[in-house]
């Protein structure tokens, strides 16, 4: 017998994968038919995920509302379906958490999840690595669960994904001196995983909203950073940095960045920028709070200090839209979170300044946070798959049918 060479395998297991995360449901039929597949290499590739807990089969009940309602991705179906399948949403398989420069969130979720960013637990982020990995232990007590497929964890800054190894965090410098997968591993017996945290996000977006066209995403909150979605997959540089809008130069500015820098565009936009500046311009007459600023942003419009900052922002994505050739922006965080009138603000100032707006339509969009489902998303690609490889036996090379892209 022929056996079937491990990345062939690996390319219809995971083409299978993408396009039902796209489908939201769908029959093996549906599934081989859409990917140019054998209906044998597809039911293979589906039993092989049904048994290892990845995949469900809906009930008849929940097919039938499937068929009434339309498919996840818009589709109609006439006629009584085939078994539906889904990625398997009731079993929770991930442990995901976001290390931010004041927080850590965790939530523990099933391959299943598509919604938006719901934390069970949170804790302030600590200084140094000893500390994390008694919080870290401290965390595992208060979870019901012990053993999970892996630990996917979000980390800011410059983030080298293969080896594991955090480059370069300008507000979390410690976590540049730790293998930090090693410090999950102290703690939970599962691969541990690193993934940018904008890369996350992008990542999140794509896999709740596959639009099929390429975009950037920008995030807003302690910091300002992007990503790229370019022929259905995230842009990557030979070298890890990417996406760095936030340490953009702004002529006149004086503050200091914790990346060592004077004048980044983040130190004007990002949560704590915007509240020096609201401090600096309000006379002492408000409280300096978020919550103050958005209802004082909600009666008296953008100021013309947060029109010059959303104004340096719009420009550091505008130059990058101009230099991808992308006519696609969505912006999450803090910033999307605010009153219409600011992203309505900042999407015109983009628009202003992308050269495909002088022939074309630029679209500008406000998301919410996805990092959890970017994270899954992550984890089904990166783990999954090679979990069903470990699993799985010899396949004849007649069964084989590379996907169409």
């Amino acid at each position: 017998m022929i056996v079937i060479p491990t990345r062939m395998g690996r390319l219809n297991m995971r083409a299978l994968l993408r396009r039902l995360q796209q489908m939201g449901t769908a029959s093996r039929a549906d599934l081989a038919k859409s990917l140019g597949m054998s209906q044998p290499t597809a039911g293979r590739i589906v039993d092989q995920l049904l048994e290892l807990g990845v995949l469900e089969e809906l009930s008849e009940q929940q097919a039938t509302e499937a068929v009434r309602t339309g498919t996840e991705n818009g589709t109609v179906r006439l006629g009584r379906p085939g078994r539906l399948l889904r990625l398997d949403s009731t079993k929770p398989r991930f442990l995901t958490i976001q290390v931010g420069i004041s927080k850590t969130n965790f939530a523990v979720v099933p391959v299943g999840f598509k919604g938006e960013d719901v934390w069970a637990l949170q804790i302030p982020t600590p200084g140094s690595e000893k500390k994390f990995v008694q919080e870290l232990r401290e965390v595992a007590a208060k979870l019901s669960q012990e053993d999970f497929w892996g630990v996917m964890v979000s980390v800011p800054g410059i983030v080298d994904e293969p080896s594991g190894r955090i480059v370069f965090s300008p507000n979390l410098h410690w976590t540049e001196r730790v293998e930090m997968p090693a410090l999950m591993q102290q703690v939970w017996n599962a691969p541990a995983v690193l993934v940018q945290e904008e890369r996350a996000l992008a990542l999140g977006h794509q896999f709740v909203e596959p639009v099929g066209e390429d975009f950037m995403l920008v995030d807003f909150g302690e910091g300002v950073g992007g990503a790229v979605f370019l022929e259905g997959k995230l842009y990557a540089n030979p070298l890890p940095i990417s996406g760095e809008l936030g340490h953009t130069p702004v002529l006149g500015n004086l503050r200091a960045c914790g990346c060592g820098g004077v004048g980044c565009v983040e130190t004007l936009i990002s949560t704590r920028g915007l509240l020096q500046s609201f401090a600096e311009n309000s006379g002492g007459e408000n409280q300096n709070t978020w919550q103050a600023l958005v209802e004082y942003t909600d009666k008296e419009g953008v100021a013309p200090w947060l029109a010059l900052a959303l104004d340096a922002a719009a420009v550091a994505i505008a130059g990058a839209l101009n230099v991808l050739g992308l006519r696609r922006v969505v912006i999450t965080g803090s910033v999307a979170e605010m009153p219409p009138v600011v992203i309505n603000r900042l999407s015109s100032s983009i628009i202003r300044g992308a050269v495909w707006a002088r022939f074309g339509k630029v679209e500008c969009q406000s998301a919410p946070r996805r990092r959890i489902a970017g994270l899954v998303a992550s984890g089904i690609d990166r783990l999954v798959v090679s979990m069903a490889e470990q699993n799985s036996g010899p396949q004849p090379m007649a069964s084989l049918s590379l996907p169409h892209f």
